[in-house]
């Protein structure tokens, strides 16, 4: 009857296809199928008896009987796939991995494991390949996101280009545009102020003709007089205009000395007193006999005999027109005040654009350039001009500069 069992086991040993070794509870081999004699490549009677460490690496068997007699103490069986990678030593010393599934039991008082062994070589080449391949493909993931990044960069560079070419070429436009409407308002300004004068100038040297006799010297006197300040008109339009072409091109040199602010004063008021319509007067500034400046002098004198010239043409008879001078330790303020026909509030924005005219400034000769080169100036010295003005009032422009040029 034990036979009869005996050759029942070993037949259902031998009809399992897993690897099946059966050790008892000192390690030592007692059992094993055909399939685990395959898998190690022992023999039955290599293996029966043997200690179980035969089966596992050299580098694996320290802590072997540690996870041994844990497992014995709580006999919980433990299926394949579970717990720490398992590794198996063939017969001629090559290791492979394997799956294990334990089984304790006990037999007539004895315990017994029963170790259910796959080898498990192929599936771990196939997930090593998946790791590789997954790896390869994970680089080449990143190798194309970076491209494509900096596909996407360059892109965005290459637009970048092409809006600021675009705003470029608009800006260019818009430039050539206002440029020309300048050149049209230049032709324009120059056939008016130009042709006004010298069709004064040809007018008196026509009459000067007919003045020959020794008591007409006063009605020679006259037109020569009218020459006289058409030719000096004609003269400060065409050092306007040659003002605006060296800004444009940045072509001005300062020439920078110490002089006194009494000088210039004095220049200006002395030109300005021959511009004077009848009855007004020039108010003199008090107390600047002590003020002087290190900029360029004939800018200075220029700024302010814009202003003295524009106060006095856009002022009536009979009115009186103030300059007013103050000094302290970084910068000079001079201002020059009339009580003319002042600026329109919706003028006064446009007033320093060049060959702008305010509206009820139209019927009196000018270019409109002035303020617009003394304003280039006095910033390009660091200075600033501004105003303040009440139509039919009057109207009081400010220059600041500094004591001291900068530049």
């Amino acid at each position: 009857m034990f036979q009869q069992d005996q050759d029942i086991f070993n037949v259902l040993l031998g009809s399992v296809s897993e690897g099946v070794i059966i050790v008892d509870e000192q390690q030592k081999v007692v059992e094993v199928n055909a399939a685990a004699q395959k898998m190690f490549r022992y023999t039955k009677e290599e293996l029966i008896k043997q200690h179980l460490k035969i089966l596992i690496p050299q580098n694996y068997r320290s802590g072997h009987d540690a996870h041994f007699n844990g497992f014995m103490k709580s006999k919980e069986r433990r299926q394949m796939g579970h717990g720490r990678d398992v590794f198996g030593a063939r017969k001629d010393g090559s290791i492979f991995p394997v799956e294990a599934g334990l089984n304790p039991f006990s037999i007539y008082g004895k315990n017994y494991v029963m170790a259910l062994v796959i080898d498990i070589s192929i599936r771990k080449e196939h997930e090593e390949k998946i790791q590789e391949l997954n790896a390869e493909l994970e680089k080449k993931v990143l190798l194309r996101t970076q491209e494509l990044s900096e596909t996407i960069e360059q892109l965005e560079v290459e637009n970048a280009k092409r809006v600021e070419a675009e705003e470029e070429a608009k800006t260019a436009l818009k430039r050539e545009q206002e440029l020309n409407e300048l050149k049209t308002k230049f032709l324009s300004l120059v056939s008016h102020e130009f042709k006004t004068p010298l069709s004064g100038i040809l007018t008196s040297t026509m009459l000067l003709s007919k003045y020959k006799l020794t008591e007409q010297q006063q009605k020679r006197d006259k037109h020569i007089k009218t020459i006289t300040d058409k030719v000096h008109y004609l003269n400060n339009i065409l050092n306007d205009f040659l003002s605006v072409e060296k800004l444009q091109k940045g072509k001005v040199n300062y020439k920078f000395s110490t002089f006194k602010v009494s000088k210039v004063v004095n220049e200006v008021v002395y030109n300005a007193n021959m511009l004077l319509k009848d009855g007004q007067q020039i108010n003199y500034p008090e107390n600047i006999d002590g003020f002087s400046l290190h900029q360029d002098e004939k800018i200075v004198e220029l700024a302010l005999s814009n202003l003295m010239h524009n106060a006095i043409k856009y002022s009536s008879e009979n009115t009186i027109i103030d300059i007013i001078i103050t000094q302290d330790a970084t910068t000079t303020t001079l201002q020059v005040k009339d009580n003319g026909i002042g600026i329109p509030e919706k003028d006064q924005k446009n007033i320093f654009n060049r060959y702008f005219r305010a509206e009820n400034a139209l019927l009196t000769q000018g270019t409109g350039i002035g303020l617009n080169i003394v304003k280039d100036h006095l910033e390009n010295l660091h200075g600033s001009i501004s105003f303040k003005s009440t139509e039919n009032e009057g109207t009081i422009f400010t220059i600041m500069i500094p004591n001291k040029a900068t530049i």
